[in-house]
């Protein structure tokens, strides 16, 4: 039976292998995820603590996403994907250990953070880059994208869930060793692919050099500086929403890591439905008015989210929010993704890994 064309990358059989791959290994991400916010919580009573724990998550994208684009132009993309996302799989390994055995500490679980922020620095750009190599037709890009972004909210939407009742049943354990164990789906489809590498177009320069002109080319072109701009100021205004979630389930609703995990996955249902419709476009037309209107949908959402105090509507602002914001963030990738230069690809993308 034929894939409809709103699916139409999955008919490439590398996309369509990385993609199922990718899908396990979100899955167990987003269980993380909830899990990781919580046990900040839960062992410092402290919003504070929590919003490091996110910073420490976030913060070497932008010091690190440059020179790992840099990196991606001039290595195995593939290679280097599996390298990252083993290391990762190792972090999880060291969280459901040192949670099972009961001896975590705040500084321990600081320290992981970090070390998670810092792979996730090179993972971001080298899996968005990596999609255009594992297409049979250039031209369905702007699919693998809008699928990739649809994979992303639809796994956002199960993971805190599933998370949620893990942690009020067994703790936080499980939910570190479920995570440590999906990435073997992903490193293994990886593993199964054929990619061959581009050649360079020139000579091999300094990393340095090649870093510079990274960053000319990204704002030389008035598209991609717009593009990347739009989406800094929208990171910035309304992404640390995040890390104050576990404080308000329990401070504002007086209820646990259940409502956690229905908050998360409200955004990402949100995130889901602006993905499904990025899907289901044929061609980039129109994005641009498309940013516009979510940048205002985000906005709304979340400065009422800020002032409600019931369940159901804080979901319906939540999915309000999540819908804004990876609208905004998935179109802005496929334009920068239809823009860009192949042997710039990883250099242009890591700007966009850093917000």
């Amino acid at each position: 039976m034929p894939l409809p064309n709103s699916l139409r990358a999955l008919r490439s059989p590398q996309f369509r292998r990385y993609y199922i791959g990718q899908t396990v290994s979100m899955i167990g991400t987003w269980i993380q995820s909830v899990a990781v916010m919580w046990l900040a919580y839960r062992l410092s009573g402290s919003t504070w603590f929590t919003g490091l724990i996110g910073f420490l998550n976030s913060a070497p994208h932008l010091f690190l996403a440059p020179f790992a684009g840099v990196l991606g132009d001039r290595v195995s993309r593939r290679k280097l994907l599996m390298t990252v996302l083993s290391l990762l799989a190792l972090q999880s390994t060291a969280l459901a250990v040192l949670s099972g055995l009961h001896i975590i500490t705040m500084p321990q679980l600081a320290a992981l953070a970090l070390f998670s922020g810092i792979c996730n620095a090179f993972e971001t750009p080298t899996r968005q880059s990596i999609f255009v190599q594992l297409l049979d037709k250039r031209e369905d890009l702007p699919n693998a994208i809008a699928l990739n972004s649809m994979l992303m909210n639809g796994t956002r939407l199960i993971g805190p869930s599933i998370g949620g009742i893990l942690i009020a049943a067994f703790g936080e354990t499980p939910c570190f060793a479920i995570n440590a164990l999906s990435y073997t789906a992903v490193v293994g489809a990886l593993a199964g692919l054929k990619i061959v590498t581009p050649r360079p177009r020139r000579a091999p320069s300094h990393p340095l050099a090649d870093l510079a002109d990274g960053w000319r080319y990204s704002m030389g072109l008035l598209p991609v500086r717009r593009m990347l701009f739009t989406l800094g100021a929208v990171s910035l205004s309304i992404s640390p929403y995040a890390t104050l979630m576990p404080a308000i389930a329990v401070k504002s609703f007086g209820q646990g890591a259940d409502l956690l995990g229905l908050f998360i996955g409200a955004v990402g249902l949100g995130a889901f439905i602006a993905a499904m419709t990025l899907a289901v476009r044929p061609n980039v037309r129109g994005l641009g008015k498309w940013i516009g209107i979510s940048c205002v949908i985000a906005g709304a959402g979340a400065i009422g989210f800020g002032f409600s105090r019931s369940v159901p509507l804080s979901f319906v602002l939540l999915m309000m929010e999540g819908f804004g914001m990876f609208m905004v963030g998935a179109a802005c990738n496929t334009i920068l993704q239809t823009l860009v230069e192949e042997e710039k690809r990883s250099r242009v993308l890591s700007y966009y890994a850093m917000f």
